[in-house]
């Protein structure tokens, strides 16, 4: 049996973290219809630009797999998201 969306989504998406060597952690992934809501955090926090890095880099890898068989919403966030500071 094959693995389902949710699983190619977090190998996928851990992979991506894995790259990135900042020290992110994946906490929770939730796939429901074409909704992809994606928690990650790490040591000392996240920042907004964390998220859209984030964001920006799994919608490529979802858009060249292809295995999203309709348009999807995805949203990258973290529990103790922080805001960068204004220079």
């Amino acid at each position: 049996m094959g693995k389902s969306i949710e699983d190619k989504i977090k190998e996928m998406l851990e992979t991506i973290l894995h790259g990135f060597d900042e020290g992110f952690i994946l906490k929770k992934l939730e796939v429901k219809n074409r909704l992809i809501r994606v928690f990650v955090d790490k040591t000392g926090g996240i920042t907004i630009d964390d998220c859209a890095r984030i964001s920006k880099e799994l919608s490529v890898q979802l858009d060249v797999d292809g295995f999203m068989p309709e348009p999807y919403r995805l949203e990258v966030s973290s529990p103790g998201i922080i805001e960068e500071k204004v220079k």
